[in-house]
Formats: structure tokens, sequence, C-alpha cells
């Protein structure tokens, strides 16, 4: 049997420009890979989204967005580097037949995508040490949504890694009709704002603790990144440590997002999450 993780549970409260949210954070004090903080940090986003949610509803929007509604699943998902080795321990524990299932999509889509010449500009992504600016990423998305590559992980049009499914998936909600993203660059689709994406957070702390880019691997990429650094995914850090440089990162972000909003009346600056 492994040895067991002791954990500290930590409350942390955050200002967001939807309101205020409070989680409860179990962070382990003992070494960890920075794979350990996906799952409390994607729960801490899920509830800053959860306002967004609840502010878009008093607004009298509807969310149109349901589980096997999988039009979004054609996009170009970014995860990080920690989801990325996430992942890879969520798969490594499905039944043999389900892996192989997966690895045979996997294989179907990498071959499309190096087809219409997209793999190697995907890989260059992945392994890139330059910090990419969001107008190379809009061209790639363009060109890759135009294929309509479904996500390996889509099975008979449903996630089949749903609860485990990437912070970028979690966080796409539109308040249109549901149809008019089977073709987002022709129909005006309206998400609702996120404020605190976990992906760029996760980013942000592996480009801290390894010293490179804020880097966003695409997903159908993830898996075999994955592999290629696995001993960077098996690097360990005090666990405490790694949660308050994750919030540190998250603090920025809000900082950035009320100083975007100070002509609003009601907009001030967060403070630091504890």
């Amino acid at each position: 049997m492994g040895e067991a993780r002791l954990t500290e549970r930590l409350e942390v409260s955050l200002n967001t420009p939807a309101g205020q949210c409070t989680s409860s954070i179990e962070v382990p004090t003992t070494f960890v890979p920075v794979a350990a903080l996906v799952q409390p940090m994607r729960r801490l986003g899920e509830e800053a989204l959860a306002l967004e949610e609840q502010k878009t509803l008093a607004a009298g929007k509807t969310i149109s967005c349901r589980m096997g509604c999988a039009a979004c699943c054609r996009m170009l998902v970014p995860i990080s580097a920690p989801e990325a080795f996430a992942l890879k321990e969520t798969i490594g524990r499905l039944p043999p037949q389900r892996r192989q299932a997966l690895s045979q999509r996997m294989a179907q889509t990498r071959s499309r995508l190096e087809q219409a010449g997209l793999l190697a500009r995907l890989t260059e992504i992945a392994e890139t040490e330059r910090q990419r600016t969001d107008e190379e990423f809009d061209a790639i998305n363009r060109d890759y949504y135009a294929l309509r590559v479904p996500c390996p992980f889509l099975d008979n049009e449903v996630c089949s890694i749903y609860e485990d499914r990437p912070a970028a998936c979690r966080e796409l909600l539109v308040t249109t009709p549901a149809e008019l993203c089977q073709d987002i660059t022709a129909n005006p689709v309206h998400p609702i704002p996120v404020t605190l994406r976990m992906s760029t957070v996760l980013a942000l702390l592996w480009a801290d603790v390894t010293g490179g880019p804020a880097r966003l691997i695409p997903l159908p990429l993830a898996l075999e990144w994955a592999d290629r650094h696995t001993a960077d995914g098996h690097n360990t850090w005090p666990g405490a440590q790694l949660l308050e440089k994750a919030l540190d990162k998250v603090w920025q972000i809000l900082n950035d997002a009320f100083h975007d909003r100070a002509h609003q009346p009601s907009g001030q600056l967060p403070p630091k999450p504890a």
C-alpha cells in the first residue's frame, strides 16, 4: 500500500467581479507533483464560475449548455502542463478496453491533423520555449475549428472523461441557443464572462516552478506530451508552497480584472487570497 498523504484544509475566500466565493481546499503537507493541485484549483474555479452563472441567470438569461451538447467539442482546447499530467493519471486508471478504444481515437485524430498540415504546428505550440501570443493561438484555433475534428475523448457525442474534463471545457458556457454553436464563425455566440480561467492559473504556476513559458498544450496532444515529459511530471514541491504560488496567480488575475473594470462604480481591488 502507498504511503498516506497528509493534508491540511484551508478556507480560501476570493472577491471576484461577480461577487465573493469561499472554497475549502485540502493541500498536501508533504512534497507532491504539481498535478496534485489540479483538482482543488478546478474546484476553486468552479466556485468562481458559479457566481458568474448566478449573475447571468439573475439578468434573465438562460445558459443553454447541457451534458451531451458536443458542438464545442470540435474546438481546440488548450490545457496546462499540470492538467496534462493529471489527465495521463486519469487515463491510466481506465480499464484496458477503454484505454485501447481511446488510443485508437487518438491515433485517428493525430492522422487527420497530420493530413491537414496542423500536427507540426500544434506540436510546436506544445513544445515551444517561447511565450506564444494570443494572435498566434487565434490563427491556429481558426484552422483547427475549420476541420471540425471531434475531441478524441468524445464517445457517441458524450465526453468520456466528463468528471475529469479540462478546466477550459468547464468554463465555456453560452447564453445563445445551442444550435448556433454548430458554426461559431457564422453565428453570434455569446459566452458568459469568465474572469478566473484555471488553465491559465495552472499554466502560470507551471511557468513559475519550471522557469519556462506559461505553456498551454493542445488537448489532442496532451497525453503524448505528458509521456515525453514524464520526468518533469514526477518533480515534487511542498504542497503548501505550490498552493501559495497558485493562489498568487489567482490574485494577480483578479487584480487585473478589477483594474479593467475600475470605471464601474462598484470596482474595487480584491484582497489577496488567504
